[in-house]
C-alpha cells in the first residue's frame, strides 16, 4: 500500500520508504479501537480490531467513533442532555438490558474535584440520576463489595468477607492469586447474573469478581476470566460483539482496574491518578460512543458504580504489635486496616486501633457471623492500619483502602443512566447493598432473599415496579387504663418512694407524645390473641404486654441537641 512515494506496509522498513507517520497510520490501526482522518475509507484489513472501511456499517465492524470521525456526526458527549421518557431500542430487544459498569477504587470525591477534567463521567452525573456518595460494606475492599453489590448481602452473609480470608472448617486460605478463587464453596447468595437466568434472562459478564467461579453451580451464559493484562479496550469489543452475533444478554456486568491500581502506587491525591481517571473518562466515552452507534444509547439502563474509596499510606500511620507484645510470633494477622488476628488484647496511650473480639464490633458492620472472620478484630482510625511487625504492611506508601464504611475517604460513586431512570437527579446516599434489588426491578425479576430494603431506592426510578407495605397487624392494641398500686397481685419486690406521685399523661400530651416518638407509625405485632395496649409516656411510647406484663416495644426519638457522654457512645454505636 503506498501513499506517493511512501509506503504503508511492513516492506518498507527494509526499502526505506515509510511514510512519516507510518507508525500512527499503519501500525497503530491494528491494536486500537478507534478512527482517525487518515483511516476514513481504508480497506478492510483482518488484523485491525475494528474497521473505518465505507462498508463497517453493513458489516457491524466499525469503530466506535466512526461515525463523529468519518460522517461528522456528534459524539455522544458533545449532545445535549435529553431526558429519555421511554426506551428506544434497536429491534430483537424485549425489554432494556442493564448494564453494570464498576470503575474500582473510584472515590467519590475524586468526582468532586477533578469533575472539570472527566467530560464524560460528569455529563452522565448532570443528566441521569446519582448520589453524592454511596457507602460501601465493611471491610471496604474490593472482592466483599463487588459480591455485596451483585448479592445484596453483607460479607458475613455471603461469606466473601476480605480478598484474603482462612477457612477453619475447610482449613484452607483464600487469596486473589491462587487457584482457591475459584472455588464455588467459597461463594453464598445469589449473584444477580443467577437471579436472571433462573427466570429466563440472559446474561453476560466481563471480569466481574465471582462471575468466573461456578456459583451454585452455574455460570453466567457468557463470561470472561479475569486477566489484568488484557486491554482495557477489550470492554467495548467484548459488548459490540456479543450484540453484533446475536447474543443479546438482558444483564451485563463491564470492570476496570481503574483508577484502584494507580491510586495504590501514586496514592489518591497524585497526577498518576488524575491521568488514570482520564483514561477510565476516555474509556466509558467509547462505551457511549459504541452504543450510540448501535442505537443503544438510548436503550440500555446503565449503573456507573465503584466498590470503594482510597486513603493516602504512610509509614507514619502504621501501628505495629511488636510495639505492644514482647512476643508476636504466636499468632497470624491478616495486616491493613481492618486488621483480624486468629487472641491477646493490649493498650498503650494514644493508640490509633481498639482490639474487638467480633461478636463485639459496632453491629452496624454486619461483620461477626461467619466462621471466616478471626475471633479478634482491631478497628483503626482514620488514614491508618495495622501489621504484626514492619515489612508486613503492604501500603506503606501510595494508597490503601478497607477502612471503616464511613469514613468520607472510601466512599464510592453511584451514577445511573437510563430510560429507567430519573433525569438529572440527586438522591442522598445509600449503601451498596440496597443496588441487587434496583436491578432486580430494572430487569423486571423477582430478587432473591437479601440484606437489602426492597424499594429503597424507588426514588431513583421512574417507574418502580415494587411497593413496599407493612405487615398485616395479627393483634390490635387497646389503650391502657391507669392502674394503681394494688393493680399487681404479685409483689414486684420494690415500691416508689412516697415523694414520686403517679402522673397520668393527658390526652393532649398522648398526642404530642405520638407526633415525636411514632412518626412512621407503630411496630405491628404479629402474634395471634395477643393483649396489649398502649402506654404513653412523658418522652416515649410502649407497647405494653398484659400477658407478660412488660413491654413488647418501646419507641423514643433521640433529638439532634442530645449530648452523649463518651463512656455510653460505644453502647450506642453497636
Amino acid at each position: 500500500r503506498t501513499f506517493g512515494s511512501c509506503r504503508c506496509d511492513k516492506d518498507c522498513v527494509k526499502l526505506g520508504n515509510c511514510c512519516l507517520d507510518y507508525q500512527e497510520t499503519c501500525i497503530q490501526p491494528a491494536h486500537i479501537w478507534t478512527c482517525n482522518k487518515f483511516r476514513c475509507g481504508e480497506k478492510r484489513r483482518q488484523e485491525y480490531r475494528c474497521s473505518c472501511s465505507d462498508d463497517c456499517v453493513e458489516n457491524n465492524d466499525c469503530c466506535v467513533n466512526y461515525q463523529a470521525v468519518c460522517k461528522g456526526e456528534a459524539s455522544w458527549v458533545e449532545e445535549e442532555c435529553e431526558n429519555i421518557t421511554e426506551p428506544q431500542c434497536p429491534k430483537g430487544f424485549t425489554k432494556s438490558p442493564v448494564l453494570l459498569f464498576s470503575l474500582d477504587g473510584f472515590r467519590a470525591e475524586y468526582l468532586q474535584t477533578w469533575g472539570g477534567l472527566l467530560p464524560v463521567i460528569s455529563k452522565l452525573q448532570k443528566c441521569g440520576t446519582y448520589t453524592s456518595s454511596m457507602r460501601p460494606v465493611y471491610p471496604s475492599k474490593t472482592f466483599p463489595n463487588h459480591y455485596s453489590i451483585v448479592t445484596g448481602l453483607y460479607p458475613e452473609s455471603h461469606g466473601i468477607i476480605d480478598n484474603k480470608m482462612y477457612d477453619p472448617k475447610r482449613n484452607t486460605s483464600f487469596t486473589l492469586k491462587s487457584e482457591e478463587k475459584f472455588n464455588p464453596q467459597w461463594y453464598q447468595g445469589q449473584p444477580i447474573w443467577l437471579t436472571a437466568m433462573y427466570q429466563g434472562l440472559k446474561a453476560g459478564t466481563f471480569f466481574w469478581p465471582g462471575s468466573d467461579v461456578a456459583v451454585n453451580g452455574t455460570f453466567p451464559n457468557l463470561y470472561e476470566i479475569y486477566n489484568r493484562y488484557v486491554n482495557a479496550f477489550l470492554l467495548e469489543e467484548y459488548l459490540t460483539l456479543t450484540i453484533a452475533v446475536g447474543q443479546i444478554p438482558h444483564f451485563y456486568t463491564l470492570y476496570l482496574e481503574e483508577p484502584d491500581s494507580s491510586g495504590h502506587k501514586f496514592g489518591p491525591v497524585s497526577s498518576g491518578v488524575i491521568m488514570a481517571l482520564q483514561r477510565v473518562d476516555k474509556i466509558v466515552g467509547m462505551l457511549m460512543d459504541g452504543l450510540k452507534q448501535m442505537n443503544l444509547h438510548k436503550c440500555l439502563n446503565i449503573i456507573f458504580i465503584s466498590d470503594h474509596g482510597m486513603e493516602v499510606g504512610s509509614c507514619r500511620k502504621t501501628a505495629y504489635l511488636n510495639s505492644y507484645l514482647d512476643n508476636v510470633q504466636d499468632f497470624i494477622v491478616v495486616p491493613g486496616p481492618a486488621a483480624r488476628l486468629r487472641p491477646n488484647n493490649c493498650i498503650k496511650p494514644n493508640q490509633p486501633f481498639k482490639a474487638y473480639m467480633k461478636q463485639l464490633l459496632p453491629k452496624r458492620f454486619h461483620y461477626s457471623y461467619n466462621d471466616r472472620i478471626e475471633p479478634l478484630h482491631f478497628y483503626l482510625d482514620s488514614q491508618w492500619q495495622l501489621a504484626r511487625k514492619p515489612l508486613e504492611i503492604k501500603s506503606c506508601k501510595g494508597g490503601f483502602h478497607g477502612s471503616d464504611n464511613r469514613f468520607p475517604n472510601m466512599q464510592a460513586i453511584f451514577i445511573g443512566f437510563g430510560p429507567g431512570f430519573k433525569f438529572g437527579t440527586q438522591v442522598d446516599p445509600f449503601e451498596n447493598i440496597e443496588v441487587y434489588n434496583l436491578m432486580c426491578d430494572l430487569l423486571g425479576v423477582t430478587p432473591a432473599p437479601n440484606n437489602g430494603t426492597h424499594g429503597r431506592l424507588n426514588h431513583l426510578l421512574k417507574h418502580p415496579v415494587y411497593t413496599p407495605h407493612h405487615p398485616k397487624e395479627i393483634s390490635h392494641p387497646s389503650e391502657c387504663s391507669v392502674v394503681g398500686e394494688r393493680a399487681f397481685s404479685v409483689s414486684l419486690g420494690c415500691s416508689c418512694r412516697t415523694v414520686v406521685s403517679t402522673k397520668v399523661v393527658k390526652v393532649v400530651e398522648a398526642e404530642v407524645c405520638v407526633e415525636l416518638n411514632l412518626p412512621y407509625g407503630r411496630p405491628r405485632v404479629l402474634q395471634k390473641k395477643h393483649n396489649y395496649c398502649l402506654l404513653y409516656h412523658d418522652r416515649y411510647v410502649s407497647g405494653y404486654s398484659r400477658d407478660y406484663r412488660m413491654a413488647l416495644w418501646s419507641t423514643y426519638t433521640v433529638g439532634r441537641d442530645v449530648s452523649i457522654r463518651r463512656n455510653n457512645r460505644s453502647s450506642l454505636e453497636k
